[in-house]
Parts: C-alpha cells; sequence; structure tokens
C-alpha cells in the first residue's frame, strides 16, 4: 500500500534521507490507523514490524512478576517502538495501545536494512532511538523498586554511631540495670565493711565522681542514638510517601481501566440494542 513520501520528513530516524530515497522507503512502508483502546500489539505476539507515532497517543506496557500493570514508555510523536523485537525477530517483551485516535507507520526489517545501506549514519538515530527506550525501561524500573530503610541507614552510617547505638542499647536494658546495681552494691558493701581502711569511705565521694563521669558520656551518646532514630523515621517517613504515591498510581490505572471496561460494555449495550430493533 505505502504511505505519502512527505509524512516520512518529520520522523528523525528517516531524517537523513532525500526526496527519492523518501520515496523508495515510503513505496515499502504502510500507513495504520488504531481506534482508541485498540491494541497493536501483545506481549508474546510474533514482532515482524515496529512502528513510528505519527499522530495520538499510545502506552507501551508489560505486567511484572506481581501481576501489575506497569507503563514502560509512551512514546511521543515520531517515536518509534516495538523496535527492538522486530530486530531481534523475536515475541514481543511488551504490549502496545492505542489511547487515541492514533496512526502509525509500520517498518519492517527489511525497509531497515535498506534504510542502512542507503544511509549508513542513519544507525546513529536507530541508537538513539534504542537508548531513549532502554533509559525510559530503566526509569520506570528504579522508580518501583523498593528500598529497606534499614540498608538505606547502613549505607551511611559511620563508628561512631554505631558505638552510640551499641552504648544506648545496653543502657536502656535490664542487663544494665542489674550489672550496675550489683557494681554499686558491691562497691558500697566493702567500703563499709573495711571501715577506716576503705579506699572510698562514706559517702563514697570517688563513687559519685565516677557515676558523674559515666552519666557525662553516656547522655550525649544516647542523645546522638536518639538523633540517628530521628533521622530513620525520617527516611521511614520517605519510602512509605513513595511506597504510597506508587500504590495511589495504580489504584488510578486500575480504575481507568475498570472505565475503560465500563465504556466497552455501553458500547457492547448499544450494538446489541441496534441489533434487537433490526
Amino acid at each position: 500500500m505505502g504511505c505519502d513520501p512527505e509524512v516520512l520528513k518529520g520522523v528523525r530516524l528517516f531524517a537523513l534521507l532525500d526526496e527519492a530515497e523518501r520515496s523508495i522507503l515510503a513505496s515499502q512502508i504502510e500507513l495504520k490507523t488504531f481506534a482508541p483502546r485498540e491494541r497493536i500489539y501483545k506481549t508474546g505476539d510474533p514482532a515482524p514490524q515496529a512502528y513510528v507515532l505519527l499522530s495520538g497517543r499510545v502506552e507501551v506496557s508489560t505486567v511484572d512478576n506481581d501481576q501489575q500493570h506497569v507503563v514502560v514508555d509512551e512514546p511521543g510523536l515520531y517515536d518509534v517502538f516495538g523496535f527492538a523485537a522486530m530486530l531481534e525477530q523475536i515475541p514481543h517483551q511488551t504490549s502496545a495501545h492505542a489511547l487515541d485516535q492514533s496512526a502509525c507507520l509500520e517498518i519492517s526489517r527489511d525497509d531497515i536494512r535498506i534504510l542502512l545501506e542507503r544511509k549508513p549514519h542513519a544507525g546513529m538515530d536507530l541508537l538513539t532511538t534504542l537508548g531513549r527506550q532502554f533509559h525510559a525501561a530503566q526509569s520506570h524500573v528504579s522508580s518501583r523498586a523498593s528500598r529497606n530503610t534499614n540498608d538505606v541507614i547502613e549505607q551511611t552510617i559511620t563508628t561512631g554511631e554505631r558505638l552510640a547505638d551499641a552504648v544506648a542499647r545496653f543502657g536502656g536494658s535490664w542487663n544494665f540495670i542489674a550489672l550496675f546495681s550489683i557494681t554499686v552494691f558491691v562497691y558500697s558493701t566493702i567500703n563499709i565493711f573495711l571501715d577506716k581502711k576503705a579506699w572510698d569511705p562514706y559517702p563514697f565521694i570517688l563513687l559519685n565522681l565516677f557515676l558523674s563521669m559515666l552519666a557525662a558520656i553516656q547522655a550525649p551518646l544516647i542523645m546522638m542514638s536518639q538523633n540517628r532514630q530521628d533521622a530513620k523515621d525520617r527516611v521511614r517517613g520517605e519510602l512509605d510517601f513513595e511506597v504510597n504515591r506508587r500504590a495511589e498510581t495504580e489504584i488510578q490505572s486500575l480504575a481507568h481501566r475498570l472505565s475503560l471496561l465500563d465504556e466497552k460494555f455501553d458500547d457492547l449495550e448499544a450494538v446489541l440494542r441496534m441489533t434487537k430493533i433490526q
């Protein structure tokens, strides 16, 4: 069937072609139109062709291991999609749907071969297209990746902060209370028993000095640990916000798909009603 050579002027992939070459390529490429919500291809379909978006909107998506709908890319005008599978001649790894009334150029592997034979520099445009799709997929994967709060904190923790956490954990335990009580009791008993020979007779001035020094050191260490806990709570809050935002996006996507299904049912009901009238 072919398409109008003028259509190819705006496609970056064919920007290096002259008028004669565009005419040859246009005679091989087909122009396809898709209705809103029409599927262009689905995961697992053979991939003999790739597509260039000329008008409308297209969504390229997949389903992850959790069986959730993930939008991989939304090609802009004159962008190519389904390109990698077509070059590798493997089944599509994603699905593509037209969101609005859309027009696309259908390109085969042979069309690309002829293009590269005539204009080898067009290969850079192909690599740019593949790189854009790769980074788009990478961005979506990164945005969905869940992070553990403890792992995030552990990446920046210092030796002093580890020590502060250890002191705070031990100072706030029954083991510390028991050990402290036994130590003070034994110390006081020995000095009372030695009477005039005691190295720290009542009222145990040396013991009070040690306790004051212990409190002076322990207090800032505990405050350091509390500050780290506050930082961990902030990180946890940020990660919770990201999870909630992703959940909101998934809910909105689900609501949108339910709305589309409702419209489909309305269309089907209208068709059945017209059939019944006839």
